[in-house]
């Protein structure tokens, strides 16, 4: 008798579990496949041919002694935004990314998904592309919400604990439910 009701406990579990996982499925179907294919687009953004992530360029020399200062090189890749670009994009850069062993300076801008790459010793324009990638990666980790609402990262925080506590929810739920059986088909015999 007491291995009957232990049977019956593991199904009652078995059960929950079961409904656990049914329920978050349905409610979070949209965000998993969302994650899941701006995961993939991340993977393989450096591999994409230049359409999600223009191609890091290689510049005169490595020497960052006879690099132009990085006020003047700024300076030019704002200038290159307005006469390449568009004079009604924001010159408000988001980030500055020195790559000295390639010889260039990316420059990267806050309110807009474009990238100026140029040679840090001669200033010589190197790239000028749209940072497709930025934009999944906002997509991806809930931030362009941020920036829509103007919620200054709360969205972002909150979604991301969602996410990961269901996934962790996921994972143990789907674990219990493919060992579940397995543990009572052993106890049966």
């Amino acid at each position: 008798m007491p291995s009957q009701q232990k049977r019956k406990n593991q199904a009652k579990i078995l059960r929950q579990f079961r409904s656990v996982h049914r329920a978050m499925g349905a409610v979070l179907f949209v965000f998993f496949f969302i994650i899941s294919v701006s995961g993939l687009l991340l993977g393989i953004k450096k591999n994409s041919g230049d359409v999600l992530l223009p191609k890091t360029q290689t510049g005169t020399t490595s020497d960052l002694g006879r690099w132009l200062p990085l006020s003047e090189l700024k300076e030019k890749a704002i200038t290159v935004l307005r006469d390449s670009i568009s004079t009604d994009l924001s010159p408000e850069l988001d980030r500055i990314d020195v790559r000295n062993e390639k010889g260039i300076v990316k420059f990267i801008f806050a309110n807009h998904y474009y990238g100026i790459q140029l040679d840090g010793a001669t200033g010589a324009v190197l790239s000028i592309g749209k940072r497709r990638s930025d934009v999944i990666e906002n997509i991806h980790d809930g931030s362009i919400i941020d920036s829509y609402l103007g919620t200054g990262g709360y969205v972002k925080l909150i979604y991301t604990l969602i996410m990961s506590i269901a996934l962790l929810l996921f994972t143990i739920t789907g674990f219990w439910l493919w060992y579940g059986p397995k543990r009572m088909r052993k106890s049966r015999s």
